[in-house]
């Protein structure tokens, strides 16, 4: 049994359900939608003071809730893999800079295991990076890069809406009022290899500084990417190199 942990209630959810009917249609999985940023998430997790896990955290949180996914008695230790996907969010004013990058380290540390604690993968800036592709393939996409000023008052929301060819999200999402029409399913699935594709040669390239897709896939694992992020373009520039957190978590999860 998997258990998928998102950030928003909506839209990664929507997004998942395609992803587990093209790339999991055998697998068990339990959903569970947090609801809040990552650093909300640390400050929760600080107050355990090393007692408990993840999911008796979020089991905690969601008891009053009469659709928790969770039973009464779950643990980390009942699932297989776990997964957690939020977004880094720079333009948090509740922090500053040097407290967000401090605590998203300690984060990708503490999860950097899907069958241990779980394991973390980050959106820069955040989920909408999905989407700021101009078309598919992109050949511009290793380039494109956000600042922490254009970030805020849903200033990116607003821009991957506008920048791409796709005026919505059903180049990648499947609409299941229906069962899917194949040749749907087969565009979906295209586009989702071509997006695999060219998130992981970008976060090659910010990682490594070479182009295409690296042999090694620790060489662009979660903690060095954001280390590479901080280096290159967080620290000097103000900005982030924009990434998709899911494709890069096919890449990593898939071993062929």
């Amino acid at each position: 049994m998997i258990l998928f942990v998102f950030e928003g209630k909506r839209r990664e959810p929507d997004i998942f359900r395609t992803l587990e009917y093209l790339f999991f249609p055998k697998e068990q999985t339990i959903v569970y939608s947090y609801g809040n940023n990552l650093y909300e998430l640390y400050r929760q997790i600080q107050e355990l003071d090393g007692a408990g896990d993840i999911v008796s955290l979020l089991r905690e949180i969601n008891k009053e809730n009469p659709d928790s996914p969770f039973d009464d008695d779950v643990k980390t230790s009942d699932f297989s893999e776990i997964f957690l996907f939020f977004d880094y969010d720079f333009q948090n004013k509740n922090l500053t800079l040097n407290q967000m990058n401090k605590q998203v380290l300690e984060m990708l540390e503490v999860f950097n295991d899907e069958t241990e604690n779980g394991k973390l993968y980050i959106n820069y800036p955040m989920l909408e990076a999905i989407r700021y592709t101009k078309t598919l393939p992109d050949d511009q996409f290793v380039t494109y890069t956000i600042s922490r000023t254009d970030c805020c008052n849903k200033g990116f929301k607003n821009l991957a809406q506008h920048f791409s060819d796709y005026r919505s999200l059903d180049f990648i999402v499947l609409d299941f009022r229906n069962e899917p029409a194949s040749i749907k399913v087969m565009k979906a699935r295209k586009n989702w290899d071509l997006l695999e594709k060219q998130n992981v040669a970008k976060a090659n390239l910010l990682c490594n500084q070479e182009e295409g897709i690296p042999s090694d896939k620790e060489s662009i694992s979660q903690e060095k990417v954001f280390k590479a992020q901080l280096s290159e373009h967080i620290l000097p520039k103000d900005e982030v190199a924009i990434l998709s957190a899911f494709p890069l978590f096919l890449f990593d999860y898939f071993k062929q």
